[in-house]
């Protein structure tokens, strides 16, 4: 059970981040894409911002990164938190927010040809083959490690329907308030309105932690896959900075969470790390540059948070969820004019300044668009393969040493 005290203080710190003197600070004028302020005013603003300590990373080219204290949910020092951006695999964790805990891991399932029929072309596979039989655990294992599309879609099967999981995914992001986020596939492949920001995959992140189980898939570092029969092959986790390849070290004190590669969306990562007690969350989206940068971007903020970043000062709050009893954020006064009619659909890797439908839905009003929304995922798939041609997604991108 939370402790009432805690939530009492939370709430109060969410309610009243907006009101942080704005003197011997970095900050910038420009507005954030939210029309929901969340975390806090200062967060609402485009560009960096940080309080009370100096000696940022010079040399971050990220269009958004977000910086956080996992226990408090303080958020340290951010860029662009707000901005809505394409995900790619980072989604995955919203993925598992929302389907993780309905199977046993132990369960068993036989997969068919229809469940991974719809799978997009150019995306990241472990290897799944229908007629073979895995367990829960294994499937999870190959969303985690190889960031396999494959085996998001058997488990988006299993739960009922790509539209539904997809529905489901909407309304769990509304519920952690990550009103940023606007789901099309529940892979994070490439879509036309596909869109998440620093701020909501930090929140996925540090909710996802919560639980031992995606804790522990997202630190694992290598399994046995099944291969038909008794054989099986090894799969490796693509966290290059947890499992120490392609040129990097491993990080000191990183356990996971996810990384994601799309070749309109760039790199993306959400990584977490503990050291002397402490961990530290953050999110670094669309650097400049591929390779490794992305991971050398995480790595160069990490290194800040546990150095001359301790004596940071908040500049914001990750929220609870609503249904943990999070502070319902109100409308920002600069932002709520005109919102109604702003659609939030631009192209993946958008920085549109309009929120999305999902922002205005609630009761059985918001349930009602949520699953249309899953449907008309659905009558799309037609359409995907097209497009989808144009796209390599994931973490593990046939032939291509950038992925991950």
């Amino acid at each position: 059970m939370r402790d009432s005290s805690r939530l009492t203080r939370r709430a109060a710190l969410g309610l009243t981040a907006a009101a942080l003197p704005l003197s011997a600070e970095i900050s910038a004028a420009a507005p954030a894409s939210a029309a929901t302020v969340i975390g806090g005013e200062r967060l609402a603003r485009g560009g960096i911002q940080v309080r009370g300590a100096t000696g940022l990373p010079k040399k971050i080219t990220a269009r958004a990164w977000l910086l956080a204290d996992c226990t408090s949910g303080e958020v340290l020092a951010s860029c662009n938190a707000h901005r809505r951006l394409a995900p790619a695999s980072t989604l995955k964790m919203l993925f598992a927010d929302t389907v993780l805990k309905k199977f046993e891991r132990s369960g068993r399932y036989k997969v068919k040809d229809s469940d991974i029929s719809d799978v997009p072309s150019g995306s990241s596979l472990v290897g799944i083959k229908p007629g073979l039989t895995y367990t829960v655990e294994q499937l999870w294992q190959g969303v985690f490690l190889r960031s396999g599309n494959d085996a998001v879609h058997v488990l988006s099967h299993m739960n009922g329907g790509i539209a539904k999981t997809v529905a489901e995914m909407q309304a769990k992001a509304v519920d952690l308030q990550a009103l940023d986020t606007h789901v099309v596939s529940p892979d994070g492949f490439d879509h036309k309105g596909q869109l998440s920001s620093a701020y909501d995959l930090t929140l996925f992140a540090r909710h996802g932690l919560k639980d031992d189980e995606f804790r522990g898939y997202c630190g694992t570092k290598t399994a046995d896959f099944p291969a038909g029969g008794k054989k099986t092959f090894q799969i490796q986790n693509t966290d290059r900075l947890l499992t120490g390849s392609w040129g990097l070290d491993t990080y000191k004190g990183l356990f996971g969470v996810k990384n994601g590669y799309t070749s309109n969306a760039g790199n993306t990562f959400t990584g977490a790390a503990t050291r002397d007690g402490r961990t530290l969350l953050v999110t670094v989206m669309h650097p400049a540059s591929g390779n490794n940068a992305v991971y050398e971007e995480t790595a160069a903020l990490l290194d800040w948070g546990f150095g001359k970043g301790s004596s940071a000062q908040s500049v914001g709050l990750l929220v609870d969820p609503l249904s943990e009893g999070g502070a319902s954020a109100s409308p920002s006064p600069s932002r709520a004019k005109g919102a109604a009619g702003a659609a939030g659909t631009g192209a993946a890797g958008s920085t549109s300044s309009g929120p999305s439908p999902w922002r205005l839905a609630e009761g059985g009003a918001g349930t009602l668009a949520l699953l249309g929304a899953g449907a008309w995922a659905l009558r799309r798939r037609s359409g995907r393969k097209a497009a989808a041609a144009a796209a390599t997604d994931g973490a593990d991108a046939p032939g291509d040493p950038q992925a991950g």
